[in-house]
């Protein structure tokens, strides 16, 4: 091992104690690194794709006691419903365990608004997640858990229980746009991924104070903010907006106003990403705003990941079919591969494996994951 390579493996070890660890933790033998001039056959990449995500899933595991919510949520962006946590010894899905009304550090949930019903007798309250910036460990941005859940794809009558009470996600959505005047910083990006998810793009509504919104309204404020000051480079924004474009375009919607902005902004970052893209395939550092390349395995996880996520997300069939979208996937699974034994931040890892899960699906078709 290098001087370069042993600073950076003891960099790595020194990750937060509550990041995602391996087990068992011997550093892979099978790590298969690729330079400018590798061509990349589909199949085989494929299979790498598929053996990296079993690897995360089976070997990397978060438990209540010693990891929270933020942590733990990520892996359910990744797997969906199949995404284990180990609470008292037991393995059980992350989602089946919220639902059956399992406590975690960081699931944070109130008793919001009370809710309107044909019924004026019954009491139903809508379901608020807490936002707490900054503690990596409870919801770190309005919607967020909103989102992750939305992309597990729950049913609407999905149940919580939250100690006394019972939620569905019905009443989750419905507190969502009631509370849509309390996301002070205007940051919509998981909130276009949950809204859009349950209901058609041209919805609207009022919230408590009695402000009109629409979802239109929020692809146009999170195209006005721009990237610069997004979260991770802009990506969970890019994310937002893909997503609800997406979602539109197949309702057969016109793409005008700030739709029609939102798809300039996606597309000039398609551009700047395939522009700024290293020679060993990594995604540039610097997400959408220039070149640049990392020594840090972790560093590159997280920005390649993210990016990748988003392409995966944004790009047509036929995109994701060339070259430079492959290579961006290969040195994903490489960067996967070089940190087996490595304790990893959860975020960056699990965002990376659901750009895989994503790329995956779209090139070659889903799969079912399972959890031995």
């Amino acid at each position: 091992m290098t001087s370069v390579a042993s600073r950076l493996f003891v960099l790595l070890c020194l990750i937060s104690l509550a990041s995602c660890r391996p087990m068992p933790p011997e550093l892979s033998q099978n790590a298969l690194p690729i330079s400018a001039g590798d061509k990349i056959e589909p199949e085989q990449l494929r299979d790498r794709i598929d053996q990296v995500l079993d690897f995360t899933l089976q070997h990397r595991h978060l438990n209540t006691q010693d990891h929270a919510a933020w942590q733990i949520l990520h892996g359910s962006l990744a797997y969906g419903r199949v995404f284990p946590v180990t609470h008292e010894g037991e393995s059980i899905s992350v989602v089946d365990y919220l639902c059956k009304g399992g406590v975690m550090n960081g699931w944070t949930i109130e008793r919001g608004n009370k809710l309107l019903t044909q019924d004026e007798s019954e009491e139903v309250y809508g379901m608020r997640a807490v936002t707490e910036p900054g503690t990596r460990s409870g919801q770190g941005h309005y919607d967020q858990w909103l989102a992750i859940l939305s992309q597990c794809d729950l049913p609407a009558d999905t149940k919580f229980v939250v100690g006394p009470d019972t939620f569905t996600m019905t009443n989750f959505v419905q507190q969502v746009q009631l509370d849509s005047s309390r996301n002070h910083l205007r940051e919509f990006s998981w909130t276009l991924i949950g809204l859009t998810k349950y209901f058609p793009t041209d919805h609207s509504w009022t919230d408590s104070s009695g402000k009109q919104w629409s979802i239109t309204d929020l692809v146009q404020t999170e195209v006005e903010q721009g990237l610069e000051n997004g979260a991770c480079g802009g990506t969970h924004r890019l994310i937002g907006l893909s997503m609800a474009l997406k979602r539109r375009k197949e309702a057969g919607l016109p793409i005008e106003g700030p739709w029609a902005d939102a798809e300039q902004l996606i597309q000039q970052s398609i551009v700047n990403a395939r522009q700024y893209q290293n020679p060993n395939g990594a995604l540039s550092v610097n997400y959408f705003q220039r070149p640049g390349s990392s020594p840090d395995l972790a560093e590159n996880l997280g920005t390649t990941g993210h990016t990748l996520e988003f392409l995966s997300i944004a790009l047509t069939d036929e995109e994701l079919q060339e070259e430079w979208v492959r290579r961006a996937a290969s040195y994903q699974c490489e960067v996967f591969e070089r940190t087996e034994g490595v304790s990893l931040e959860c975020g960056a890892l699990y965002h990376a494996a659901h750009g895989l899960v994503l790329y995956r699906e779209r090139v070659y078709g889903s799969r079912e994951y399972s959890v031995e």
